[in-house]
Parts: structure tokens; C-alpha cells; sequence
């Protein structure tokens, strides 16, 4: 059996993955965690980081006793997948990543991490505030808080830094070419950092997962894993 785990981004929900699971359910069991402090999860007390996220990645795959492991991450699920195959590589077939930003320096964490007020989305951006509260709960303004801390953490010290060219399972990077977030300088120099990887261009697609067309996706991920009726 062929397991595939389908990882949301941050601030995102395991819900955004529905119209991609009829058609993968054809050739795998998924599975949709919600990392924590997300959905109906609640916030850590020592609060939340990308190598938190990674250990309970880890978690989820030993206590489900997962083999034949196949990931895809978006955004910061993608950045997780590939922090677990640095530490994991026995445990996975592959990973793919969507619009996962790699180059984070402190300056970039810090300009972003400004962008999560939770105040200013309320009164500016007001069903963004309504989704996220819909997806999380009363506690959306406390994840934004302690994502746009996550962000500032991976600005000093990110843990793929230096560090792409240990991993050695097969990766395909795929980058919309519309992202306001991702570049495809960033997504090109670490497709050529992995030693097995390849690089997907996705046309006139934007960073958020429910901006992506099924169709398309599906297209690529089957290419990637070579799947057919």
C-alpha cells in the first residue's frame, strides 16, 4: 500500500486538499494532519517551530506505522517535509513541495512576520480574519502571533541551510509563477542545491493552495510519480 501524506501550509487547514483526494485516492491511503495549533488543535505552551513541526511529522508517520511514504507539502508543509527527509530518508519515497519559501533571512522573516497582525487583517482584509477564525477558532489571532514568531526563528537560523545537498531522496520543487511569496530564484537555486530533484513552473498560479487549479497539480504530481489509469 502506497501512503501519501498531504501537508498544509501555515495558518492553512487539511480541508484545502479536498479536490485533489478523489483523484489520489485512486492510487493511495491519505492522510491530512493538521500540525498544531491549527484547526481544532490547540497552541503548544513552548510555542511552535519548523523542527516542532518536523518532530511531529515524525510522530504522525511512526504512530500510524507508515511505509511506501510519499509527501507533498504546501508552503510551510513543504519546508517540513524536506527538514523529515534531511533526518528520515529510509522512511520516504518522495517528496514534493508547492510554493515553499527557502530563502529565509532574518530581514525577509521579519518583513513578513509584520504582515501577521492580527488587528490591522481584521479591519483591512475582513473574510481572510473571518476564514482564519472559521478554520481555527478564537485562538486565530494567538497562531498568528506565534507564526510570525516560526517566521522570525526560521530567519536566524533556518535548519535546510548549507544542508540541501544531504538530501538524497528523489524531490520534485513546484513554484507558481504568479507567487508574491515564493520566488522562482529561490525555488531554481534549490532545485539545483537536491541532487535528485526536478522543477515544476506552474503558469499563471498564486501562492494560496485554493488559487491552484486541481487539474494542473494533478497533472504534475502524476507526471512526477509516474502514475497512469
Amino acid at each position: 500500500m502506497l501512503n501519501l501524506i498531504l501537508l498544509h501550509g501555515a495558518l492553512g487547514h487539511s480541508k484545502i486538499f479536498e479536490p485533489l483526494k478523489e483523484e489520489l485516492s485512486k492510487y493511495f491511503t491519505i492522510y491530512t494532519p493538521l500540525f498544531s495549533g491549527h484547526g481544532t488543535s490547540g497552541l503548544p505552551q513552548d510555542g511552535i517551530s519548523i523542527e516542532k513541526y518536523t518532530i511531529e511529522l515524525k510522530e504522525f508517520i511512526e504512530k500510524n506505522n507508515l511505509h511506501n511514504v510519499y509527501i507533498f507539502g504546501h508552503s510551510m508543509g513543504g519546508y517540513a517535509a524536506l527538514c523529515y527527509a534531511l533526518e528520515y530518508p529510509e522512511k520516504l519515497n518522495s517528496v514534493m513541495t508547492l510554493g515553499t519559501k527557502f530563502n529565509w533571512t532574518e530581514e525577509q522573516a521579519l518583513k513578513e512576520s509584520t504582515m501577521l497582525n492580527s488587528d490591522i487583517i481584521a479591519e483591512k482584509v475582513p473574510k481572510y480574519a473571518a476564514l482564519l477564525e472559521a478554520q481555527h477558532g478564537e485562538k486565530w489571532k494567538e497562531l498568528l502571533h506565534s507564526i510570525a514568531g516560526l517566521m522570525v526563528s526560521l530567519g536566524k537560523n533556518p535548519p535546510l541551510k548549507d544542508k540541501l545537498s544531504m538530501i538524497n531522496v528523489p524531490i520534485q520543487i513546484m513554484v507558481g509563477d504568479k507567487d508574491n511569496m515564493v520566488t522562482l530564484e529561490e525555488s531554481t537555486e534549490v532545485y539545483r542545491s537536491l541532487p535528485n530533484a526536478r522543477l515544476a513552473v506552474l503558469p499563471d498560479t498564486k501562492h494560496p493552495m485554493d488559487k491552484v487549479r486541481p487539474n494542473l497539480l494533478l497533472e504534475v504530481m502524476k507526471d512526477f510519480w509516474n502514475l497512469s489509469e
